[in-house]
């Protein structure tokens, strides 16, 4: 049986950079149910980006909560 995380890797491969964003886009714009789907996402982003990046992502986020 394929897990959550199989599941959303399988979704995204072989997809070029437009089809990534619609995705992605997709998802936010949908109701609570891609929300883990998105967390899959942002842990492969995380994970494969260096300490700056990372350092963007959580200034960005930061910057953006509501107060």
């Amino acid at each position: 049986m394929m897990d959550l995380r199989q599941a959303i890797f399988q979704r995204l491969q072989n997809k070029n950079e437009s089809e990534l964003h619609e995705i992605i886009t997709d998802s936010i714009n949908n109701d609570e149910r891609t929300l883990p789907g998105l967390g899959v996402i942002f842990e492969l982003i995380w994970k494969k980006s260096d300490e700056q990046t990372q350092n963007l992502l959580i200034s960005t986020l930061e910057s953006n909560l509501p107060q």
